[in-house]
């Protein structure tokens, strides 16, 4: 599992006037089974995304398609942990810890 944090680099207005398109992105990835939950930080200086699949190269190449990113506005911190627990709405993405 990923955390995504992003930190806006660009004032407010211009992360709005990409807003819409965001979204759109946000919802792609949602249908995609990718996206588990996502919000504004408070303060707003940017939003933090759970997600699921693939390797952090992966993810990385994904957080590169976000408009937000492509315009400039912000930029990704990834953070792959391992969801050992979990709530049980979200039993199906548990995982193991490797044996060593």
């Amino acid at each position: 599992m990923f955390a995504l944090e992003l930190t806006y680099t660009a004032p407010a207005e211009a992360v709005d006037a990409l807003l819409d398109a965001h979204v759109t992105w946000l919802d792609l990835q949602y249908a995609a089974g990718t996206f588990l939950a996502s919000g504004r930080k408070v303060p707003r200086d940017g939003g933090v995304i759970l997600a699921v699949g693939g390797d952090r190269e992966e993810i990385e190449k994904l957080t590169a398609t976000d408009p937000f990113v492509v315009a400039g506005v912000c930029a990704y911190r990834v953070t792959e942990f391992l969801a050992t627990r979990t709530a049980p709405e979200l039993a199906r993405f548990r995982e193991e810890l490797p044996s060593s």
